[in-house]
Parts: C-alpha cells; structure tokens; sequence
C-alpha cells in the first residue's frame, strides 16, 4: 500500500499553492545542477508534464544534455553563468548533493532552490548529518564520534569497543571514502590513508539487510512515501532494489514514519532517498538510519514502471508545486543496475517479456560506472 502523512497545515490544495506564488506553469524551465543519468530522468518526466528543463553541468558530454532544452557548459564557481542560468529559470534543482554550498548561495538570491540549501549542507557532512539525524529527526543512527587525528581515532576506537568505520565528513559515497576497522593493523595510519581528512567513526552494526524508503514532500508540506525496497550491493555499489521489502509490516511503517520526520524537519521540498539498516535481535526488529540522499535516488528506480507516478515525476511535481501523485505499487519489481560490462546483456533483455530496459546514454563503458537499469516486473503481492 502506498503511504501517505498529511500534516496540519498541508492539505494537498493547489489553489493554496498558487496563491503562495510558488507554482511553476506548463512552459517554465527547471534549471538542474548536475548533467547525469538523474538529471537525465527528471528532464525526461519534467518533459512529459510540459516543463523545460535548463541543465547546467561542466562536463560538455552530459547525457543529460541530450534531453534537456538548454545547457550551460561552466564550473560550479562561475559566477558570471551561475547568475545567467539562475535568472533563465523559475526553480532550480539539482541530481547530486556535492553542489558547492556557495553555488546555492549566488543561485539563491535570484531563484528558489528545492530542496533548499539545509538539506544540501546537512547531508555533505557526516558528522553534520548524524547529529541532525540523531537529534532534530529523532531517529536512531549507529554511534558516532568525531575524529580529526591518528589520537582521536585510537580514543575512539577504546570507547567503541576496538572496532568502527572510519569515513570521511565529505564526498565519500559507493565504498569510497571510508576504512573498516577490526584488527589492530587496520588502525596502523588509517586516517593518513584517508588523507588527514576530517572524519568520524561509526560503530559498526551487525545489520541483517539495507532498506531504503523514497520520500517526497511537496511545498504545502504533504509528504509521501513508496513502499520500502531491499537492497543488494556488489562491490560497494548498488546492484538490486527488490519491493515489496522483505520485512514485517510493522517495521515498514516505522521507516515510513523515520523518512517522514526527516523530510518535515527539514522543511523539505523534493524526493529524497533515506537509507536504513535493519537489525534482528530475536524476535524484534530494529531500525538505524544509515545515511540520507537529498535528491532522487537509485533504489526507487523501480518506481518507474511499477507506479503511476514514478519518483522523478514525484520529484517534479513538488518542485514544481504542484500536488504529488500517487506512489501506489501496481507490480512486484526487482531493479538491476547495469555496472560497468553489465551493460552489454541490454540486447537479451529486450526479450525478456517483464523486463523493462532503460540505459542513460553514456559514451564509455567503465568499471564501477552505472550505465542504466532494468526494472523486472511480476504480480504484485
């Protein structure tokens, strides 16, 4: 079923939108930070809704730049085609949370930016987001301690019991950035391996699996959610998103009711990816916030042939103002990521009658890199 939180204040209302002046038109531009397979998807759903879609990416070859109807080719710094890109659009966007913190700053003195700039900040530092997460969310997250120096992390290795993950504050994601810590050796200049860079270390949780939850909240404050998935990685990466998720009903809510607290306590406008690990002991379950993602995600790829609205029209939609659709599942689904050579069985899986093919239009086949996905339909149960 899907799920759906309304809160006081936010009755699903788009004359009250409208009114607050906040509400994009068939025929305005949505101006995207980032020219990947994400941006691509959002263009290709903001396309369909008659909205243009303005990306602005340093790399010349963007795929997304194929599907989009204007470009700029410029650094994130460029101040000069930050404010021409900004004053070309009615919202901006963005398809990865490492936009500089001064790129929203120059973008925000002429345009809305959704998700606002919080979301951005919180989630680009661990320690930052842990503490959020803890303390304004009111979810659980593994234990956590700041580490600076080699000191820092043998103390906090004595009050962790002698094992942890050392991550990075900033830009680690898919494995990298981080150091498990379990023997002795590992400590041995672990934070000079993650070159003196400002970090923390987690404690390590003995999580049974990894689910995610797909939230949108729109600007009159409605939230919803789709259904959970479960999460496969393969070699740090991503490789399948199953739904329905493999976990008692009652625990699916209670992700449900973490991914709505954290969306409305950041007074949230967008989709966002909320990780989560679940922990058996006996016969309870338990659930820690992994980390959060402040933009359309991977593991809700799925929801584009097993929903009527997928994330990225979900996502458009709240930019846009306009009220969200329905996440109700229609179909069981299994997403596969295409890494690297996997790519190369998209021409067997045309033959595949409940397989639904999509690749992001990439030049170069290299490993570790998502190429595209298929989303595997069967019967829903």
């Amino acid at each position: 079923m899907p799920y759906l939180v309304k809160h006081p204040t936010s009755a699903p209302n788009l004359q009250k939108v409208l009114e607050m002046g906040s509400t994009l038109r068939p025929g305005d531009t949505i101006g995207i930070l980032g020219g990947g397979q994400l941006g691509r998807m959002i263009a290709q759903a903001a396309s369909k809704m008659g909205l243009k879609c303005h990306i602005y990416c340093p790399d010349e070859n963007s795929p997304a730049f194929e599907v989009s109807a204007h470009n700029t080719v410029a650094a994130y710094s460029d101040e000069q085609a930050l404010t021409s890109f900004a004053r070309s659009v009615s919202v901006v966007t963005y398809e990865f949370e490492n936009v500089p913190g001064e790129t929203a700053r120059i973008l925000e003195q002429y345009v809305s930016v959704r998700p606002g700039p919080r979301a951005l900040k919180i989630s680009q530092d661990r320690l930052d987001e842990k503490t959020f997460l803890s303390e304004e969310a009111a979810t659980q997250v593994a234990p956590f301690i700041k580490v600076d120096t080699q000191a820092e992390l043998e103390a906090a290795l004595m009050e962790l019991g002698g094992q942890g993950v050392l991550k990075t504050r900033r830009f680690g994601y898919d494995g990298k950035g981080q150091i498990m810590i379990r023997t002795p050796e590992d400590v041995e200049g672990a934070v000079e391996k993650l070159g003196n860079q400002p970090s923390i270390l987690e404690g390590i949780v003995p999580f049974a699996k990894e689910i995610s939850v797909i939230v949108a909240r729109g600007v009159d404050g409605t939230v919803k959610c789709y259904d959970p998935a479960d999460n496969y990685h393969k070699n740090h990466i991503l490789k399948t998103s199953s739904v329905p998720a493999d976990i008692p009903e009652d625990t699916a809510q209670e992700a449900i009711q973490m991914a709505t607290r954290i969306a409305t306590a950041l007074d949230y406008v967008g989709v966002m990816g909320v990780e989560l690990f679940v922990i058996k002991n006996g016969e309870t379950t338990e659930l820690k916030v992994n980390e959060i993602a402040p933009r359309v995600h991977n593991s809700g790829h799925w929801t584009e042939d097993a929903c009527p609205v997928s994330q990225f029209e979900q996502h458009v939609r709240a930019i846009a103002g306009w009220p969200l659709g329905s996440p109700e599942r229609a179909h069981n689904v299994i997403m596969e990521n295409l890494i690297g050579d996997d790519v190369n069985i998209w021409e067997t899986s045309l033959l595949e009658p409940s397989a639904h093919l999509t690749l992001y239009g990439k030049a170069e086949t290299r490993e570790g890199r998502k190429m595209g996905h298929i989303n595997r339909l069967s019967p829903k149960s």
